[in-house]
């Protein structure tokens, strides 16, 4: 049985769904949705571009045109958060992302301790590291950084993030095709797991919520390279 065959039967539940979602997207739909998880971090990246592999190992999606469009994709929403943070500065940039949502005051603040720690280096190992990747182009942007190292860096980094991803799911295809329904289990646990944890901090965090958040940010490390 093919994964799309999985998926159009009671036994592909969330997980077939997803496959058949990406499946009619196609390679183009696959880089607007990165374009959005960018901007907007609570769409799983990994969940996409794994779904993507899996139908690659399939033969229902070409395995290049799906590695260039989910760069083109995590490249222009970097982009938009650059900007963000280069109009912005760095204390109204904190708050911009400080409301998206499902995004904590923490998760801003270690991005941007994570670019003051590592400067310019950030944005290309940035790419590669979960919650960071989402957010590194903002401080970028606040301390200015050139904008063709900006793009060079985050494009390098996005290509080897999105090459692993993608194929991890190649490589988990038949897998995922011989256990679409026991993978549901696990989709639902991680979902319940992920909005209880997210409620607990945000309850917590009312209590904890430090009276100087949003302010300037230390960033004086900019020009390590």
């Amino acid at each position: 049985m093919s994964v799309l065959a999985a998926a159009a039967s009671d036994e592909g539940g969330i997980t077939g769904f997803l496959l058949d979602i990406i499946d009619k997207l196609g390679a183009v739909g696959v880089g607007l949705t990165i374009l959005i998880e960018t901007v907007i971090p609570p769409i799983p990246s990994e969940a996409v571009l794994g779904a993507a592999g899996v139908l690659i190992n399939d033969g229902r999606m070409s395995i290049v045109p799906v590695i260039i469009w989910a760069t083109v994709g995590s490249v222009l929403g970097a982009t938009i958060l650059y900007w963000v943070g280069r109009l912005l500065g760095p204390r109204r940039s904190h708050a911009f992302l400080d409301r998206l949502p499902l995004v904590e005051t923490a998760d801003v603040d270690r991005t941007f301790e994570w670019f003051a720690r590592h400067g310019r280096g950030a944005v290309f190992f940035g790419r590669m590291v979960p919650i960071v990747r989402s957010f590194v182009s903002v401080p970028a942007g606040v301390v200015k950084m050139p904008f063709w190292q900006f793009l060079l860096f985050t494009t390098g980094g996005s290509l080897l993030w999105n090459c692993l991803l993608i194929g991890l799911g190649v490589a988990a295809g038949d897998f995922v095709q011989a256990n679409l329904q026991y993978l549901d289990y696990a989709v639902v646990v991680v979902v319940i797991a992920a909005v209880a944890w997210f409620v607990y901090k945000k309850v917590t965090g009312r209590y904890r919520r430090p009276a100087d958040a949003g302010q300037d940010l230390p960033l004086e490390h900019e020009d390590r390279a």
